[in-house]
């Protein structure tokens, strides 16, 4: 009775399951009591990345079927991001679900049918994004799964010209929802010559009196060659930009001669009039009086020709009271007081 109750044991033990590994299958003939025994038994290796099931603490009864999946290595770069990631798919496309990547639209290194093996693989993703390009004054959007910018432009038509400018560079990584703006720049050079003026050298000169300016060497301007870039940006002008500049001629100092000897008071024959009083009634004693009517000027009230014809320089109303006066007097010499008709009486007051 024992034995036969023993024998009634070990078969009540003994059961048969279906054993799935990555795939293969054969059917097991076993005494294990869980799933962790009975690989344990057929020697089958799993980790913490392995997928069992039913779990190994799960019990075995006869007629099971226990499948294991090995993990596999997935080096993934998903939009220019790059991560280490394990699957237990045996294929691309089940690998992309089990990760959770949005494979429709996508771009795959490796078609969604390859097998990957244990040693796993690397896959490079682009999933499908919206991206807008604003040029030549319209908006056009693309659903791309391109990997660059300049590959977004293709996609869209566009062609750039060497001036045009792209408000992010062209090697990027076109993110979704992204706006990318084309400028469309043009640039003309254009070359003039500007003159360049002439320094004024003054050299003290006691030849010369006081308040008198005699040019020894007249200045000549110089020239300059300046080329500017002008520069337009989707049809709009911009500040013209200098370039590049040369000097084609250097000017030529001007130099002028500045009289220092004392300019002479007294003229024989009209020291002895009363000049303040002729000067009171001409110009209000105002050396740099000028006539409404722009022809006389300084004290005496002086035209040009006549300030001229007794040794001044210049305008009257410019030079010193002092001079003014001496050229007055030798007006006098030369003429009395018929220079000055209404006034000249005042000479002898």
């Amino acid at each position: 009775m024992m034995l036969a109750g023993g024998a009634s044991a070990f078969v009540t033990h003994d059961k048969v399951v279906e054993l799935s590994v990555d795939g293969e299958s054969r059917s097991v003939r076993t005494f294990a009591g869980s799933v962790a025994e009975l690989l344990e038994r057929e020697g089958v290796e799993v980790t913490g990345r392995d997928l069992v099931a039913p779990a190994p603490h799960e019990r075995l009864t006869d007629g099971d079927t226990v499948a294991v999946r090995y993990g596999r290595p997935v080096t993934l770069t998903l939009d220019g991001s790059r991560r280490q990631l394990w699957t237990t798919a045996h294929t691309v496309s089940g690998a992309l679900r089990q990760l959770g990547v949005r494979a429709e639209g996508a771009h795959l290194s490796a078609s969604r049918s390859r097998r990957i093996g244990l040693r796993g693989m690397e896959l490079y993703v682009r999933t499908e994004r919206s991206v807008s390009v604003l040029a030549d004054g319209r908006v056009r959007q693309l659903r791309t799964n391109a990997a660059t910018v300049r590959d977004v432009l293709d996609d869209a038509g566009i062609s750039l010209g060497e001036q045009d400018v792209v408000s992010v560079p062209l090697s990027d990584f076109p993110r979704d929802g992204q706006t990318v703006s084309v400028q469309r720049v043009t640039a003309d050079t254009r070359t003039r010559e500007e003159t360049i003026p002439f320094p004024v050298e003054r050299i003290p000169s006691a030849e010369h009196q006081q308040g008198t300016e005699v040019v020894r060497q007249q200045g000549v301007p110089g020239v300059r060659r300046v080329v500017y870039e002008q520069r337009t940006v989707d049809g709009r002008a911009l500040r013209a930009r200098r370039v590049s500049a040369k000097v084609v001629r250097e000017p030529r100092a001007q130099v002028v001669l500045v009289g220092t000897r004392p300019q002479p008071t007294s003229v024989g024959g009209a020291d002895h009039l009363n000049w303040a009083a002729l000067a009171r009634c001409e110009s209000g004693g105002r050396p740099n009086a000028v006539d409404p009517s722009g022809s006389y000027g300084g004290l005496y009230q002086f035209d040009v020709r006549t300030w001229q014809s007794v040794g001044g320089s210049g305008r009257p109303q410019d030079a010193s009271a002092a001079e003014q006066t001496y050229r007055a007097k030798r007006l006098y010499v030369q003429r009395g007081a018929s220079p000055w008709p209404v006034c000249g009486r005042k000479l002898h007051q």
